[in-house]
């Protein structure tokens, strides 16, 4: 198969679909490898890299397009993305589909087979392709929120671990997934003073074993969600439905019971975000205020530290790529956990969860694979 991965365009992102190990994989299993020029320089990784490992490094996105079967990349694809993908293209990416009804239109009139990172599963019923940037997107957060919590940048004023006579700051992180543990991880370590939130009464065990008793868990009620949000200093959105938008726990009338100067850090925004008063922000202008709370809610946080990033994705969807690569919609329609990850084949949508956020009849993966 002729494997393409283009540049990423989206704003300050410097992610890439493919490393130059990743690529020798390719080639070792008998595939053509098409690099646009430049796609890794955000990693460190030069055109001279790419080749080293057996890529054919092209002028431009639309040669990749062009020429490959399958198409590799980190961020869903933009407008310009979308209506050059073609009938009976694989695209193997995230893609978020659920808030994103324009992104949707354009996949299902490309007539492309869309493999969604988010959505391939796992025996163990985790989400293997989104755990790393959900790992390094939970720690971002504490960073981000520290950093927007400085005065100079609109924030209250305060230091994450306090000082010795000072209490720390209050931490609320709402949901104990992947997300919320990796928060957690970093806000204890900082020395701030941490609660979970989590609707699994099990998830809470195990994180109360995990911190031994350094973070504060409670079962998420409305009670208990507005105490905790009322008394942070910065509340931390790590709520996940599969493939679905998220809930919008926070509302716009809590706002008015938090701190002033608080920060709010929306790690769910990729899936719609989970306070009601969030909007996708960028790197480039990563937050704005909402009656005197900050929001900080970048659509692609692991982006700011690419190489980390890319290589911790690049780990985990080099063993499903290799299987897509190998046998095309054969792999999708043997191996049920790919078969999870199908949102979009050939006009129609194979994805529950985006079929019913946005409204489409739902097709049947195994009918559709079976039709084409």
């Amino acid at each position: 198969m002729r494997v393409g991965c283009p540049k990423e365009i989206k704003n300050h992102e410097y992610r890439v679909g493919l490393t130059p190990g990743a690529v020798r994989e390719y080639v070792a299993h008998g595939h053509e490898v098409i690099i646009e020029s430049m796609a890794g320089i955000g990693i460190g990784a030069d055109d001279g890299a790419y080749q080293a490992a057996g890529a054919k490094v092209v002028d431009s996105a639309k040669d990749v397009f062009a020429r490959a079967d399958m198409i590799v990349k980190v961020k869903e694809p933009q407008p310009s993305e979308w209506a050059q993908l073609r009938d009976g293209q694989l695209l193997y990416t995230y893609l978020h589909l659920a808030p994103d009804p324009e992104q949707t239109k354009g996949l299902l009139a490309s007539g492309c087979t869309a493999v969604a990172y988010e959505t391939v599963t796992d025996d163990r019923g985790g989400l293997p392709l989104l755990a790393p940037m959900s790992e390094v997107a939970g720690r971002l957060a504490i960073q981000a929120g520290a950093t927007s919590l400085q005065k100079a940048n609109g924030g209250r004023g305060i230091l994450l671990g306090g000082v010795p006579g000072v209490l720390p700051a209050k931490i609320t992180v709402i949901g104990g997934g992947v997300v919320g543990l990796n928060s957690a991880r970093m806000a204890v370590g900082l020395g701030a003073d941490v609660s979970i939130l989590d609707r699994s009464l099990p998830r809470l065990r195990q994180l109360d074993d995990m911190f031994n008793g350094r973070v504060h868990t409670r079962y998420s009620t409305i009670d208990a969600l507005e105490e905790e949000v009322f008394s942070a200093d910065m509340v931390v959105g790590a709520v996940l439905i599969p493939g679905a938008a998220a809930p919008k726990l926070v509302t716009r009338d809590m706002l008015s019971g938090m701190k002033r100067g608080a920060v709010i850090v929306d790690v769910a925004i990729d899936q719609g975000g989970c306070f009601e008063t969030s909007h996708a922000t960028t790197h480039a202008d990563p937050t704005f205020e909402v009656d005197g709370v900050i929001h900080y809610c970048v659509a692609n946080m692991p982006g700011a530290v690419p190489i980390t990033s890319t290589h911790a994705l690049n780990n985990a969807t080099l063993h499903y790529g290799l299987m897509l690569a190998d046998n095309g919609l054969k792999a999708i329609a043997e191996d049920r956990h790919l078969r999870a990850g199908l949102n979009v084949h050939k006009g129609r949508i194979t994805s529950r969860p985006v079929a019913d956020a946005l409204g489409y009849a739902l097709a049947d993966p195994d009918q559709a694979l079976r039709v084409a």
